[in-house]
This record gives structure tokens, C-alpha cells and sequence, in this order.
């Protein structure tokens, strides 16, 4: 064993309440180091008549280290701990005070996880984890009120630029909601929509009012209602860090200078306000003047802050709040507000910017999830930019799980392209399989997938201001079968609880090339996904199924007995999900449930197990660009996949 690779601390990420009920335990080994983790539990005040142990399984992996997980239902919220690690013939006890080579008799020298008080249990919104987010930048989606449009407002779908503008406002989203929910989303994240002077509206004006080119507060409301009424959640993009060049406290400190009554609303290193050798004299979102940073440690900016935020949920209806620069506003800001949102709302959804280890804001006291960019990082090297191979890929992600709580996990924003980078099919090189792949990886994997406005029509561009082109809405000029693949894939992924549960396992990953399997779990639901991100064909050969047989050959034994087991049981918490999905959705998916391909039984198994497997397991081909798989009687699966090709199976169990 190589002790330097172990690790667990009984806070944060490794030890942590999932509900009233549960802690999840997590331990860090060096990868393939182990052969079993258990964990030793119990009562600390009733440790002889608690104990007991429970084996862990793998959660996920990287380049250097395994994850272990264990979910943990303690009798009196409280749990006492340690570690048993054995390797071969060597067998060691891991207490907080290091490792041992039996069992202390004196567990006060265990980990320690004093209580499950429910106020410090992080639960973000449960809707969230069956969201599908779409994201609009308001003036360049859809016109639908020439009265609103901006003096000098240029023909739609020209060249963007920095500064001009196309007359896309509030009126054009409510045309084409019908749209979107024909697309499968049921949640929308707006870029700013408050009074700003700039076409993308990051520099405020007035946090209390829709900007005029987009329409009103009351026509935000239609639009929220009418949302709501086709069961589509709102979130609109807020700018707390700092303000516009024409916010009016902003103004008063320029002309008034220090004995402006907001002069410290504002970061003032030297009087008066100006811009010295190009760096403002005050401080700003990067070097940029025309936004000054806010002092959101001042009670009067807070104040103001707060009205705005409870103002939009409370009277316009919104659902969350999406926060701009989130990682440079100080913690407290953030814990306040949260107690303000939740009282307003308690379901609305607190997500905030950051691009890098977001740990410090999710911890159930700032937010409820994080721009998940870590993610896109990944996807895109291996997908787009191709510059990783599968198992670098895998092993970033796996890095990227055991970050995280689950609950975090669930509800992260998970995204391939935004005003704030090129285009999805830009960065894959106008290579449409590729685009394609990198989709449905993002709605076949944990978190809160979102959809950049335009991208399932096949809009391409690269960076600001490229990537906020004007939506085409001339079908001639849209990619039908893209739009089409995008709809089957939401569908796909509303239909299957297993594809918004945090459970994920790859089965195989090429170390040196562009092949990953994965399978994803709920309850008894399993689906196994396959994917060649190569240029080139490719045959993958896996085994699936070991698992259902294994069980079924147990169930076979129970069943002499007069007695069951469960399928799908593992030590790991499942969640319900909805399975309603619109009529329209569904019966985009009516004709590919259709293909049975049959079972993979274990090579190991009974006869009578894998008869029974047979008897109680189907494999249905839920989507799929492969040539004819082929399936061996050892429980090996072999599929030939074409260039940027991919399959996805369901296993289902058989009534």
C-alpha cells in the first residue's frame, strides 16, 4: 500500500450529509492500489451495540487515485468511523489519528461526524435535476416588437459586432416559445435583461428595470407566466460584482467625488474617478471603466442588492438567479443573499460564474451550483480539440466526481458553449459528428445539461462578438437533421431517470484512443452508452451485463427458498425523477424503442443463472449510429463503430 496516496478528512467533499438521513464517506487510494475499502461505523456512544462494517465501493478514478464511497444511514444522525484497507495479504485500520495494523479498542481516536442537523444539509431545488436549460442572449434571439428597436438597429442575422444591434427583444422569445418546447427544454437562462447601454447589458443601469429595447417589468411577467404555463422555468443573468458606467450612484461619485453620499458604494484607490496609463484609479471588472466593482460589504449597496433580488422573484415570477463574476464578490454577499432568495422563493436555483475548484461557494451556504467550465474543459479537448485521449478524458472526470458532494454533482451547469466562447460546432471544427458526440455525452451524463441558443440549428462562430450571431429562424436555413438529433436526445434523456441520476461508471476507455463506454444507473433502469470520437471506424469489444446475471443467479438461488432479492441494489442512493414527458417528446423516441438485441450473460455464470437473465433481461436500442452490433455467448459485446459513431442500450427487466 502506499500510504502517501491516502487520504479522508471528515469535512467538505469526504464526509457529508446527503439528506436528514444519510452521510456519504469518501477515502482517496492510490489507483489499483486496493483490493476492498470497508468502513467501520457506529454510535459513538453506543459504538459496542452499533458497530458494523460496510464494504465501499469504487466511485470513480484518475490519473493517480481511486475514489471510495460509502452511503451511510447512521441510527441517531451521528457516526463514529474508521478505515479498513486490505491489499493482498495486507491489511490495515485507518483512524484519524493514522493507521493501525488491528482495530483500536477506544474509538474516540475514529473520525467523527458529530450530527446531521437538517439547517446545514445542502439540498439544492429538486426540479433542477430534471432541467433542461436553453440559453438566450435576448438581442439576438428573436425580434418580435420593431417599436422597441435601438436607433440604428441593423438588419437581422448581419455580422455582430461589439456594439451594434439587431432588435431582438422580450416580445420574440414569447413568439417562439412553441419552439422551444417542440425542442424538449423546460428551462431558460436569460443574459442580462436590465437597463444597461451595451447590447449584451453587462454594465447596469438600473436593477430594477427591463431594459426599453427588450420591453417592460409587465412584459417580462407575460413572458415568465407563459413559460411557467408550458412548464418552463426562468432564470435571468444578475451583475452584483459590479455596475454600469451610467448607474446613477456611479455617476453621483463623478461628479461629486468624495463627498458623494455613494462614494463608498464603490473600491477608491485615488480621487477623483478617472483612468491613469490605462488602469481606472478605482476598481473595476478586470481593467474595464465602464464597469465599476461594487462594495457589496457596504449595508446601503446591499440593501439595494437585495430589493432587486427579492423584487424579481417575488413580483415577476423568476426561478433563480444566474451571477456574473461570482468568485470576485465576497463570501458573506453571498451567504446573506442566499437567505434572502430562499425566503423569497425557497425552490429558486443560485448558480453562480466560476471557471475553476468552486468548493467554498457549495457548501449549502452560498450556492446551489457552479458553471460547471471544468467539465467543458474536458469534454471539448477530448471531443473538439481531440488533443487527449479516452483515458486522459475519464480520468478528468473522474478527478471531477469525487470533487464534489453528490448534490452537487446532480445539479451542476453543465455547458459546451456560451456568449462567452466559440461556437460548439466551431470548436469541433464544423465536423458535425463530433458536435453531435460532445451533445450527447453532455445530456447522457450527471449535472444540468444547457443548450446555447442556436446550436441544434447548426450555428457556428467563433469568439464574442461571433458567437452571439442572430437565431436563424428560415427552416431552409436550418440544419433539420441536427435540430432532429437534438430533440431525440432531450427526449432520451427526460424519458430515462438513469440519464439525470448522479450514478455513472465507464466500462472501457482507450488509453491511447477515442473509444469510452459508460453506463448509467436508477433503480433497475441501466443504460450502457458507446462512443467512438475518432475520424476512423472502430470496433470495441466490452462485457455489460455481469451484474443482472450475477443477481439473477442469486435470485434463482433465493427463489428455492421461497425467498428474493432486489435488482439493482447497491450501496449508493438512487432518486425518483419524473418520467412524464410531453406527448411531442415521447413519440420522438416510439420508433427506436423497437430493437431487441437480448442478453449478456457472464461468462462465469450458471447455466441456470444466465437461462434466467435470458428470461428476465432485454436489451433495447434507445439511439444509435453503428453498423450491426455483433453479441457473443460469453457476454461480450462487440459493436463496430462507424466514425464519430455511438449507441445507446437499455437494459430492462422484463415484467
Amino acid at each position: 500500500m502506499l500510504l502517501e496516496a491516502i487520504y479522508h478528512r471528515p469535512k467538505q467533499n469526504w464526509a457529508y450529509a446527503y439528506d436528514g438521513n444519510t452521510l456519504h464517506i469518501r477515502l482517496r487510494t492510490k489507483k489499483g492500489d486496493m483490493d476492498q475499502v470497508h468502513a467501520i461505523v457506529g454510535d459513538k456512544y453506543a459504538w459496542e451495540e452499533t458497530q458494523e462494517m460496510i464494504e465501499m465501493s469504487l466511485l470513480s478514478s484518475d490519473a493517480l487515485f481511486d475514489y471510495w464511497e460509502a452511503a451511510v444511514i447512521p441510527p441517531f444522525r451521528r457516526l463514529r468511523y474508521a478505515f479498513q484497507l486490505t491489499s493482498g495479504l495486507e491489511r490495515l485500520i485507518l483512524t484519524e489519528t493514522g493507521f493501525h495494523g488491528a482495530l483500536p479498542e477506544n474509538s474516540n481516536s475514529f473520525f467523527d461526524y458529530p450530527f446531521i442537523n437538517p439547517i446545514d444539509v445542502f439540498a439544492p431545488p429538486a426540479w433542477v435535476k430534471d432541467a433542461v436549460f436553453y440559453q438566450i442572449f435576448p438581442e439576438r434571439f428573436a425580434s418580435g416588437d420593431a417599436a422597441l428597436n435601438p436607433e440604428a438597429t441593423e438588419a437581422w442575422g448581419g455580422e455582430p459586432t461589439p456594439r451594434n444591434f439587431f432588435g431582438g427583444d422580450l416580445q420574440g422569445v414569447i413568439d417562439h416559445l412553441d419552439y422551444l418546447g417542440g425542442l424538449g427544454i423546460n428551462a431558460i437562462y436569460f443574459n442580462p435583461l436590465f437597463e444597461a447601454t451595451t447590447n449584451h447589458k453587462y454594465d447596469t443601469e438600473d436593477y430594477m428595470k427591463v431594459d426599453s429595447h427588450f420591453g417592460t417589468n409587465e412584459k417580462l411577467k407575460e413572458l415568465v407566466d407563459a413559460c411557467h404555463q408550458r412548464g418552463i422555468r426562468v432564470l435571468l443573468d444578475a451583475v452584483f460584482n459590479h455596475s454600469g458606467r451610467t448607474f446613477p450612484p456611479f455617476v453621483d461619485a463623478l461628479e461629486n467625488g468624495a463627498e458623494s453620499p455613494y462614494a463608498d458604494w464603490f473600491h477608491v484607490r485615488e480621487w477623483p474617478l478617472r483612468v491613469v496609463n490605462g488602469i481606472p484609479t478605482y476598481e473595476t471588472f478586470a481593467f474595464e471603466p465602464l464597469m465599476p466593482k461594487l462594495n457589496t460589504e457596504h449595508p446601503d449597496v446591499k440593501e439595494y442588492l437585495f430589493k432587486a433580488a427579492r423584487y424579481w422573484i417575488e413580483e415577476i415570477g423568476i426561478d433563480g438567479w444566474r451571477l456574473d463574476v461570482a468568485n470576485e464578490v465576497d463570501h458573506q454577499f453571498w451567504r446573506e443573499f442566499r437567505a434572502v432568495v430562499k425566503k423569497a422563493n425557497p425552490e429558486a436555483y443560485i448558480l453562480g460564474e466560476i471557471w475553476h475548484d468552486s468548493i467554498m461557494w457549495l457548501q449549502g451556504d452560498q450556492f446551489d451550483a457552479v458553471m460547471n467550465y471544468p467539465f467543458t474543459n474536458a469534454v471539448l479537448d477530448f471531443f473538439a480539440y481531440q488533443t487527449i485521449d479516452a483515458s486522459t478524458f475519464t480520468s478528468a472526470l473522474g478527478a471531477q466526481l469525487a470533487a464534489y458532494p453528490q448534490q452537487v454533482t446532480e445539479t451542476a451547469f453543465n455547458l459546451l458553449g456560451s456568449h462567452d466562447t466559440p461556437r460548439l460546432l466551431t470548436v469541433c471544427g464544423d465536423e458535425l459528428g463530433a458536435m453531435k458526440l460532445a451533445t450527447l455525452f453532455k445530456l447522457t451524463y450527471p449535472g444540468v445539461p444547457c443548450i446555447y441558443y442556436g446550436d441544434e440549428i447548426g450555428l457556428n462562430g467563433g469568439g464574442d462578438p461571433e458567437c452571439r450571431k442572430c437565431m436563424v429562424w428560415e427552416p431552409e436555413e436550418q440544419n433539420a437533421a441536427l435540430l432532429d438529433f437534438f430533440k431525440q436526445a432531450i427526449a432520451l434523456r427526460r424519458s430515462h431517470a438513469a440519464l439525470r441520476s448522479a450514478a455513472i461508471r465507464f466500462i472501457h476507455a482507450d488509453e491511447t484512443g477515442r473509444v469510452i463506454v459508460y453506463e448509467r444507473r436508477s433503480g433497475d433502469e441501466r443504460i450502457v452508452i458507446a462512443m467512438n470520437a475518432g475520424a476512423e471506424p472502430a470496433e470495441v469489444s466490452f462485457r455489460v451485463d455481469d451484474k443482472a446475471v450475477n443477481e439473477a443467479s442469486r435470485e434463482v438461488a433465493a427463489s428455492a427458498d421461497e425467498s428474493s432479492v432486489g435488482l439493482g441494489a447497491d450501496n449508493t442512493r438512487s432518486h425518483k425523477a419524473s418520467s412524464t414527458v410531453a406527448s411531442t417528446l415521447a413519440s420522438t423516441l416510439a420508433d427506436t424503442l423497437t430493437s431487441r438485441i437480448g442478453d449478456l450473460p457472464a461468462p462465469e455464470a450458471s447455466t441456470e443463472a444466465v437461462q434466467e437473465a435470458l428470461a428476465r433481461y432485454e436489451w433495447l436500442s434507445l439511439l444509435h449510429e453503428t453498423t450491426q452490433p455483433r453479441y457473443a455467448k460469453s457476454g461480450i459485446v462487440t459493436l463496430q463503430l462507424p466514425a464519430f459513431g455511438y449507441e445507446v442500450l437499455l437494459q430492462q427487466k422484463l415484467q
